[in-house]
């Protein structure tokens, strides 16, 4: 088996345990606050990002050495916001509404890189992004007669990750991967840990069993995910992350009852293209500057 079908394996598991995991996010954030299924879940994941870091090449304390700790911290506390937003989306909009809106990314991260990352973003991505958010107008549907305030907060959520990801980024010219694991996990079970116990709710007996399958897919996923960016590009895993928002219909229609508009569907279509092109081009960009001997203040990102 050559290592890129491995890779594919890898995210195809990875995105297919995301959706189990939504669905589990979804049914207990109905039923309790999502500060706490946030705080729980991340006991488990950061207990694995510290494994895995104490596992690497120079242990604990070279994972913990970074050369911006304020950023480190401040996107691990950042992600950890972010999650309790998806949750309560989840619960509040729906998973198939919630992930329409969620495949933004890409197009907020293009946007977002040109005033936090100093880059120039040339027609063809700025075609794609003008395209995208008219594709994510056309789901919101603000002009439909009763706009639907709760929407807004999964475009929030999409908003918040895409300023995570760029922090990534800035992070990444300074430290390692693992190092950003390792703050991912640790800064933001900290912050969660300092305002879940205001939120505690007795948790049903039988309801420790979806908390305990929602840490152990929280964990498992991210691990998949890890081990597909050892093997593929991002390019390679961008496209195939976008099932999530497939599988995830799928489960809030047939699980949930949820229903999906024609414009959700339509929308979803002109995101998701959208989006594909937008990594697909920032890859292609990326490859010609690493060739190109010229500095990369003097080069345009078409």
């Amino acid at each position: 088996m050559t290592s890129k079908r491995t890779g594919y394996i890898f995210v195809l598991l990875a995105i297919s345990i995301f959706s189990i995991q939504d669905a589990l996010s979804k049914h207990l954030g109905s039923l309790y606050p999502p500060v706490l299924i946030t705080m729980i879940r991340y006991w488990a994941f950061t207990t694995f990002a510290i494994a895995l870091a104490s596992r690497s090449r120079g242990g604990l304390l070279a994972a913990a050495k970074t050369k911006r700790p304020v950023l480190q911290v401040l996107r691990g506390v950042l992600l950890a916001f972010q999650i309790v937003i998806v949750i309560f989306s989840f619960a509040a909009v729906g998973l198939a509404h919630s992930q329409a809106i969620f495949s933004s990314g890409p197009l907020f991260v293009a946007l977002l890189s040109m005033p936090l990352l100093g880059e120039r973003v040339g027609w063809r991505r700025w075609t794609a992004i003008i395209i995208g958010l008219l594709g994510v107008l056309l789901i919101l549907e603000p002009g439909g007669g009763s706009f639907d305030l709760k929407l807004l907060i999964p475009l929030a959520s999409s908003l918040i990750f895409a300023i995570y990801v760029i922090s990534t980024r800035l992070v990444s010219r300074d430290d390692t991967a693992m190092t950003s694991f390792f703050y991912t996990g640790v800064a933001g079970a900290v912050a969660i840990t300092a305002v879940g116990p205001f939120y505690w709710t007795t948790i049903a007996a039988q309801d420790w069993v979806w908390m305990l399958m929602l840490c152990i897919t929280g964990t498992t996923s991210h691990f998949f995910l890890i081990k597909a960016y050892e093997l593929l590009d991002a390019a390679e895993v961008q496209p195939l992350t976008y099932l999530q928002l497939v599988f995830a219909s799928i489960i809030g229609v047939v699980v949930f009852g949820e229903t999906i508009g024609l414009n959700v569907i339509a929308g979803s279509v002109i995101v998701v293209c959208a989006g594909i092109f937008t990594v697909w081009r920032e890859s292609v960009v990326a490859r010609r500057k690493a060739k190109s001997p010229e500095p990369p203040s003097s080069q345009t990102l078409t």
